[in-house]
């Protein structure tokens, strides 16, 4: 994901995340308070359901807001990678308080099924309950927006999660109107199961995306958009490029690869073409990516694909370039050559 808008220094980034998180914990803390009023008024498992999810919500937020302090700072010598990671860590921290408050709503939804209670004031409750919602949906998309604009997995995952709570509490709303039109009351605690799965469902998809971060997982995307640069920047002494590698630290970009280049080039000039690939992909991240590059000596098997036709040590005639892409970018570079060989072999039938 490539940071749009936001050119020049970090800092700018630091401080649109810093009050984007800043504002949905105040606003967080205030729609909390106004939902647990909300229960006063209709003693409704549902709006306790919902309400006990904003609790987590304040607290990951206070939690997320300490983590982009500290994926902020610069790398140093017991950090030499930064510390972007931390922001994986909130998003699992996050999931798993969604898992814990899924588990409290299920014990409270299974009393008000099995014991329904009367609900008043549920006219007033459903008011209130709309005008958070609202203001929830324009904070979810307000933290999403900015979290993909400065890469911030943090952003993201909370802007997620203010969302689950506006689908939680429209549930909420459209159970308590039905049990207002039907006098029902035992679907008052049957909602409020519902939910619970849901946000248990949300808490269970930040922690997997949590841990596939810290295990530094493949990310297609990501590999997909640094293949099309390549494709589009390529020069002629770039014969090959193979077990490319991508991995995000926070907003930062790690990228590593081995780069094919032509046996009679002096060392002046493999390590100038490495500083134009490490120059084309920084600047593309906007200065946010470190990139390493293994240079390789081309070989028999990359004669026929390297663009240097006038070479002296040309053994065989050119046949075309290897397309790039996702696929063939990320090989090993033996694997390549086998599949070089495999498509000039005729098939066998």
């Amino acid at each position: 994901m490539r940071i749009q808008g936001f050119k020049g220094s970090g800092i700018q980034v630091i401080r649109y995340r810093l009050v984007a998180i800043s504002l949905s914990l105040v606003v967080g803390a205030c729609l909390m308070a106004l939902k647990f009023y909300v229960y006063r008024l209709t003693n409704s498992a549902a709006v306790l359901s919902d309400a006990l999810e904003s609790i987590v919500n304040v607290v990951a937020g206070a939690f997320a807001l300490g983590s982009i302090l500290v994926a902020a700072r610069p790398p140093d010598s017991t950090h030499p990678y930064g510390h972007g990671k931390i922001e994986y860590f909130s998003a699992g921290f996050e999931g798993a308080l969604i898992i814990l408050a899924a588990l409290g709503i299920f014990k409270t939804g299974i009393s008000h099924l099995f014991e329904p209670a009367v609900l008043p004031r549920l006219g007033h409750g459903l008011l209130i309950l709309l005008g958070i919602s609202t203001l929830n949906l324009i904070l979810g998309v307000m933290l999403i927006s900015v979290g993909k604009r400065t890469s911030s997995i943090t952003l993201i995952a909370d802007g997620k999660h203010v969302l689950t709570d506006v689908y939680t509490s429209a549930g909420v709303m459209a159970g308590l109107l039905l049990v207002k039109l039907t006098g029902i009351y035992w679907i008052d605690g049957a909602i409020a199961c519902l939910v619970g799965l849901h946000i248990l469902v949300s808490g269970w998809k930040l922690v997997r995306h949590s841990f596939e971060g810290l295990m530094d997982a493949a990310e297609p995307d990501l590999l997909k958009e640094i293949a099309a640069l390549l494709v589009a920047e390529r020069r002629d002494p770039w014969i090959d490029i193979h077990q490319l590698r991508a991995w995000r630290s926070g907003d930062f970009v790690h990228i590593d690869l081995h780069l094919i280049l032509p046996r009679d080039l002096l060392l002046e000039e493999c390590h100038r073409e490495v500083r134009e690939l490490e120059k084309t992909l920084v600047t593309y991240f906007d200065g946010r990516a470190s990139v390493l590059v293994h240079m390789d000596p081309c070989e028999d098997p990359d004669c026929p694909i390297c663009s240097q036709f006038l070479c002296k040590l040309r053994a065989e005639e050119k046949k075309g370039l290897r397309t790039w892409d996702m696929e063939t970018l990320t090989m090993p570079g033996q694997q390549a050559a086998v599949e070089d060989k495999r498509a000039e072999s005729p098939t066998e039938g």
